[in-house]
């Protein structure tokens, strides 16, 4: 069974690992990765969407969301079962800013 509750719980499979270690790499923040590049141009065909962008994690898609609608220093409203608020709930009470 794959567990997706979370990115942080969902562990590769041997051929996942095998797969990324065959796989060609290069820097992602200069635009060199061609497995990312393509990764980005399929999720934007498949929305329609001019360009797609690889994050790295639920949480920076989340905050990457946020960031697109509220400028810094805004407050976003959500449900207090969101995501987003349960993350910001265990961030403060773990000693967060």
């Amino acid at each position: 069974m794959i567990d997706l509750r979370s990115d942080t719980v969902t562990l590769p499979t041997d051929g996942m690992r095998k797969a990324m270690a065959r796989a060609e790499v290069g820097d992602d923040v200069y635009g060199e990765d061609p497995t990312v590049n393509r990764l980005q141009e399929i999720a934007a065909a498949m929305l329609g969407k001019e360009a797609g962008l690889f994050v790295a994690s639920g949480t920076m898609g989340n905050l990457a969301a946020i960031l697109a609608h509220c400028g810094r220093g805004d407050e976003a409203i959500v449900a207090a079962t969101d995501h987003e608020a349960v993350v910001a709930r265990r961030w403060h009470g773990a000693g967060g800013p």
